[in-house]
């Protein structure tokens, strides 16, 4: 082995140092420490390379797994068994003389059965209030909750509010895990979020996926929009249930999809979790939501009647028409005005301002920014609640 070693040596160190045979000679008689000095000054970074190449990172941070975000947000997403009325099938013969006179039947009554749908909701108050869509009761006969742990309940509807298509539900069960609310203001497009909720009735489901979209309205989903768009897969049975954040917080309530086969396409919506707690909060107070309500009717103006005004492309409404006592006719307006802003803030095409209303209380005062025969002027509306008969 000794010589083995030496020959060794003597071989790689001309290679290494250029160096003749005689200081070759020199070298072997030094001892092991002192020559792997020399070669560690002939290349003073190969052991750290080495070392860097075998350690693992320390600087990043990322998350490799979202498992805890599941654990402190899956126990408040509950499935929801909504019991509806639908009609049975009718019988093909039914008409028929024939079968009806030896059936004796010509006056029978359409039947209904009870038909089990299924959604999500969130329970998102330790006192049981539940969190989900309207569509998802919507005509039920008997709704029951079935939550994370196993247990089952009786759920009292609250109150709805089919313009935002949010519902409220009520539990009366003890040790209840709330959802922690996160804050969709501050979510960005690309951040990761987590859908949690019960697709196609196969049980609580979590799927991943970014924020696709903020601020999307327009689509005729419903009257009040303002929807996070994400590409989480969300399916049938995921309505009402969690959209949260890569740490667990509650950022939407899971609503829409964009596909009329109902099956995913990777566009789907969710209402941000704080416009879904002002309805709560609205729903248990007053039993309803009490929005602002200005008592016009609007809508876009045209690209050729913006430029001949010198309007902001896609920035403005024209009055088509008023409500009898409302604010805006109180306030002056007239039919033809073009409103332009709403308490400095362009209008748009009208719906981002509808929400704007919406968000106000009856008696809050806003700011219009009027364009009526080339003139501009600002006058103040003070809002009121919509009437159930408004004309």
């Amino acid at each position: 082995m000794l010589l083995t070693k030496k020959l060794t040596e003597y071989f790689l160190i001309p290679a290494l140092f250029g160096l003749t045979g005689a200081v070759v000679i020199v070298l072997l008689s030094l001892d092991s420490n002192t020559l792997k000095s020399l070669l560690l000054q002939s290349n003073p970074n190969e052991d750290s390379i080495s070392e860097e190449q075998s350690a693992p990172p320390t600087t990043w941070s990322g998350p490799v797994s979202y498992g805890q975000a599941v654990k402190k947000a899956a126990p408040s997403v509950v499935n929801i068994y909504n019991l509806k009325p639908t009609p049975t099938r009718r019988f093909p013969l039914i008409d028929d003389p024939l079968f009806r006179h030896y059936f004796n039947n010509a006056d029978q009554m359409r039947q209904q059965r009870l038909q089990s749908t299924l959604g999500s909701g969130v329970i998102v108050d330790n006192r049981g209030y539940i969190l989900t869509n309207n569509h998802v009761i919507e005509s039920a006969v008997e709704i029951v909750v079935l939550l994370h742990d196993g247990r089952e309940a009786l759920a009292d509807i609250i109150g709805t509010d089919p313009e935002s298509d949010l519902a409220v539900l009520k539990i009366n069960l003890p040790a209840l895990t709330p959802i922690e609310l996160g804050n969709p203001n501050s979510v960005n497009i690309g951040d990761v979020v987590l859908a949690i909720g019960n697709p196609f009735g196969v049980g609580q489901t979590v799927t991943q996926g970014i924020i696709s979209a903020t601020g999307r309205y327009g689509l005729d989903l419903n009257r009040y929009e303002n929807y996070i768009q994400t590409d989480a897969a969300i399916n049938p049975g995921n309505s009402g249930g969690a959209l949260v954040d890569a740490y667990g917080y509650l950022v939407g309530i899971n609503t829409a999809i964009l596909d009329n086969t109902e099956n995913t396409v990777g566009i789907s919506f969710a209402i941000p979790s704080d416009q879904a707690m002002k309805v709560l909060y609205n729903i248990i107070e007053n039993g309803r939501v009490i929005r602002g309500w200005l008592g016009i009717a609007a809508q876009p103006i045209s690209a050729m009647l913006g430029s001949a005004i010198g309007l902001e492309r896609g920035n403005g409404v024209v009055v088509t028409e008023l409500y009898r006592g409302g604010p805006a006719q109180l306030a002056g307006l007239l039919r033809g005005d073009i409103i332009t802003h709403i308490d400095d803030q362009p209008v748009g095409n009208g719906r981002a301002s509808m929400n704007q209303i919406g968000e106000k209380k009856p008696g809050d005062l806003v700011n219009l920014s009027i364009i009526r025969n080339a003139r501009q002027f600002v006058v103040t509306a003070q809002l009121a609640e919509k009437p159930l008969i408004s004309r």
